[in-house]
């Protein structure tokens, strides 16, 4: 089912509802109010009532909303009712450690392969069972494997390069952690992660509270 004109951030809060609904139904929780779930997430009740108001009807009136209902109902909305295929380029530091996160798997994010452009990597095994291939073979292996969603973890430099590539293989998702905004043509998408964006709000923060 597709939704039109959904904003950002409600995409954003329907994941970190998820979260915490996962979290309810690992302690067994089976109804949980709009208030109570509000408290949880840092949000307010109205903001879930309205999120949710965008894909139909939650919750029963002075009850609240069934734990596991709702959590099935927002993975379907989110695409998360099945496993994704992930395809890793860049296997420094920061990708190493992503490859080997075991949350990825426990969200039904698996990764099927892993690329770097390094003569001292490639064909290296990594601790997951992954073997690391050369870039030159990113479209050969996006067919073999079903990579549905790349992820980028190189320096900055090489990051525009990469989603071109990933781009002429038609993997249509891209998960950027490249210091660096890259750009798509329409029909892609992109999610530019920026750790040090992150540290700059919480350095203002805590410059604001001085």
């Amino acid at each position: 089912m597709k939704f039109s004109k959904i904003p950002a951030a409600t995409i954003t809060r329907l994941s970190l509802y998820s979260r915490n609904l996962e979290e309810l139904e690992s302690e067994d929780v089976k109804v949980v109010s709009s208030e109570k779930l509000a408290e949880r997430c840092g949000v307010n009740s109205a903001q879930i009532r309205k999120d949710l108001a965008y894909f139909g009807e939650f919750g029963v009136r002075g009850v609240g909303y069934y734990v596991r209902d709702l959590l099935f109902e927002i993975k379907k909305i989110l695409g998360l009712n099945k496993e994704w295929n992930l395809g890793l380029v860049g296997i420094g530091n920061l990708g190493s450690a992503l490859i080997a996160h075991d949350n990825f798997i426990r969200q039904g994010y698996r990764f099927v392969a892993a690329f770097d452009n390094d003569i001292h990597k490639v064909g290296k095994k990594l601790p997951s069972g992954l073997m690391v291939e050369h870039i030159d073979r990113l479209r050969e292996i996006k067919e073999k494997a079903n990579i549905e969603i790349g992820v980028i973890s190189t320096p900055a430099g090489r990051a525009q390069d990469v989603a071109n590539r990933l781009i002429e293989a038609n993997v249509r998702a891209i998960l950027n952690f490249a210091p660096v905004h890259i750009q798509v043509p329409k029909g892609f998408s992109v999610e530019n992660v920026d750790f040090s964006i992150k540290l700059d709000n919480l350095a203002y923060h805590l410059t604001t509270e001085v």
